[in-house]
């Protein structure tokens, strides 16, 4: 923690995603107006003490839209990025742990998944489900894992191949044993880092699937929706483009600087 500490752009990149939740958290108790309800007369009002966003092309309050999209923005960032760790994370081991047919049928896999641009995978899928905030978390999840396959299984071809693990396959450990007690927890770190990049990553897809209209749909507000319908109104509403397109670029660059962060605290180099 202290080496958290010292870190400035991790820390601050901390305190910032820790607003953001504690605002996703408690969004109706935020939230000055209802972010649906419309007010015609008052459309594409700019902020001000009224609307602190200002408004869109409906009349609504950004600012609310904005507090309710941080939820939505979340849980899918964070669903999405725990099926992608559970998923990635179980083939790599199963993979660099038996090694042999398994490990072949399992990269081949990976190779023909690899073969296709992660983002036009999650529009082909997606083209076959309904959009909405289930199946984008689910979509996400299920095409992003890739990456971490690759990693966990290099890192437990390498470990199974150490002094310690060779010991204990001499003294007679069971496999189970062998893999919970020595193999798992040295491959906890690499998961971990990975999972920090991988949830601002589904969130910046969750915004560009939103922004095409294939994302979370209305009545309810993301940050991609909001950006996606602020693009028509850029020269006389900037607001609409502006502050949900900067509030997508922090978010993401702070999971990215965390989990850069936690690469060096965890790698066992830097120690």
């Amino acid at each position: 923690m202290k080496k958290i500490f010292k870190n400035k752009a991790a820390f601050i990149s901390i305190v910032f995603i820790a607003i953001v939740v504690f605002i996703a958290v408690f969004a109706p108790f935020i939230a000055p107006y209802d972010p649906a309800s419309q007010d015609l007369s008052n459309r594409l009002a700019a902020p001000s003490a009224v609307h602190l966003l200002g408004t869109d092309d409906l009349g609504r309050d950004v600012f609310s839209r904005m507090v309710y999209g941080a939820r939505v923005s979340m849980s899918v960032g964070f669903f999405a990025a725990f099926l992608t760790v559970l998923i990635g994370a179980v083939l790599g081991m199963l993979s660099g742990y038996f090694g042999g047919a398994t490990d072949s049928i399992i990269m081949r896999f990976t190779d023909i998944v690899l073969c296709f641009p992660t983002f036009f995978l999650i529009l082909l899928v997606i083209a076959f489900f309904e959009p909405n905030i289930y199946s984008v978390m689910i979509v996400i999840g299920l095409t992003s894992w890739t990456g971490l396959a690759r990693i966990v299984r290099a890192e437990v071809l390498s470990i199974r191949e150490r002094e310690f693990v060779l010991a204990s396959k001499m003294l007679a450990v069971s496999k189970p044993r062998l893999f919970f007690v020595h193999i798992l927890p040295n491959i906890i770190s690499p998961i971990i880092v990975y999972a920090a990049i991988a949830v601002g990553g589904a969130i910046l897809i969750e915004s560009g699937l939103s922004f095409l209209g294939l994302g979370v749909q209305p009545p309810m507000s993301s940050w991609g929706q909001i950006l996606m319908q602020g693009k028509d109104y850029i020269y006389v509403a900037w607001w609409l483009s502006v502050f949900p397109g900067m509030v997508i670029l922090l978010t993401v660059l702070s999971f990215n600087l965390i989990g850069e962060a936690l690469r060096d605290i965890l790698d066992p180099k830097e120690t």
